[in-house]
């Protein structure tokens, strides 16, 4: 028995608690295991190899074993098996042997398409914050144009079903504290794919140019003679606190909002803010990646003079399953984002929306 590809699952088949298998541990495995982890399924990852992305997933649920192939247990414990090792031949034989053990799997990828060569391009593709139904219908187009997807692990990776079978799809990673992909290497592989007349799509979680070194990008690709076209997407820094039921904006309370990144804290070599307009300025903050920094800066807001009793709202993994909201004050978002042992992506809202209702 065969059954589609993840990309259908959730019109198909309930998965929420059921255990499935994915061969592989790579940049094919991406969309089959974000999709399925979405959908609840348990899933175990089988691989000689495995992605920054991948082990990335590893704190969310799933559980890995390095292994060069799936042995007969794995096959045994699974209600559902995923080919995904990017080579079609032997994606084939892990569907046969699913099959001979029992076990449904989907169907391997249809065969490449020949297109013809054209001039190299890059496209910088904003992917919003994490649900696939909030990336824009131009993102979706260049995806499953694309010859070559360079994705971050904040990208939409579910999206990664509507790349073209033959499409390459490369991992580029930087994972907080952990694997990491440097700029300069990111630029250099845009630049060389796109020089040999391929259709390049940076794929990146949120917007490219709010935190997300699209700029850097663009000029790297230009300075190399190569065209550029952005597609703008949602930016979690909006994203998350609506999600969240939190306008950034009310003429009622607040007239504008200031996104500011918490990845330098106060008083580091490399912050650049002004810590002390932030707290007098009366709109809006909201903070990206200053989960770790978070102790920090509340308590030099407070310094320079933000009213110690001002709401505040920590969102991590907005638009995904696995959203979570707390809410607390200035003086004590810090302790509430830790004791819930909220990790990054998160973003902290401080400032009177933070405590808005609509009632």
């Amino acid at each position: 028995m065969q059954i589609q590809p993840p990309s259908s699952f959730s019109a198909s088949l309930e998965l929420d608690g059921l255990p499935v298998l994915v061969c592989g541990g790579g940049p094919a495995a991406l969309s089959a295991i974000r999709g399925l982890l979405d959908s609840g399924a348990v899933v175990t990852v089988v691989a000689p190899e495995i992605g920054a992305i991948v082990a990335d997933l590893a704190g969310r649920g799933l559980l890995i074993v390095h292994r060069r192939a799936p042995a007969p247990e794995d096959f045994q414990d699974a209600a559902l098996v995923v080919p995904a090792t990017g080579v079609a031949e032997s994606d084939q034989m892990i569907a046969v042997t699913a099959r001979d053990h029992g076990v449904p799997a989907v169907s391997p990828a249809a065969a490449a398409v020949e297109r013809p060569a054209g001039a190299g391009s890059v496209i910088l593709v904003g992917g919003g914050p994490g649900d696939p139904g909030l990336l824009t219908v131009a993102g979706l187009e260049a995806i499953n144009e694309a010859d070559v997807i360079v994705c971050d692990r904040l990208a939409p990776l579910s999206a990664l079903q509507h790349a073209r079978p033959e499409a390459l799809i490369i991992d580029v990673a930087k994972i907080p504290r952990g694997t990491s992909t440097s700029q300069e290497r990111i630029n250099e592989i845009l630049i060389e794919h796109a020089s040999t007349g391929k259709t390049v799509v940076r794929l990146k979680g949120g917007d490219p140019f709010v935190f997300g070194r699209g700029g850097e990008e663009w000029q790297a690709c230009a300075a190399a003679g190569l065209p550029v076209t952005v597609i703008p997407g949602i930016s979690s820094a909006i994203a998350g606190p609506a999600l969240a039921g939190v306008p950034l904006t009310h003429r009622e309370l607040t007239q504008g909002f200031t996104v500011i990144s918490g990845h330098a804290p106060p008083g580091d070599a490399g912050s650049t803010l002004n810590w002390q307009a932030l707290a007098t300025a009366n709109t809006t903050l909201v903070i990206m990646m200053g989960v770790a920094t978070l102790p920090a800066i509340t308590a030099e807001l407070i310094k320079h003079g933000l009213a110690v009793d001002t709401p505040a709202m920590t969102v991590a993994d907005a638009a995904m399953p696995s959203q979570q909201a707390v809410r607390g004050t200035v003086t004590d978002i810090a302790e509430l984002t830790r004791d819930a042992g909220i990790k990054p992506p998160a973003i902290t809202v401080i400032g009177a929306v933070a405590g808005f209702t609509p009632a």
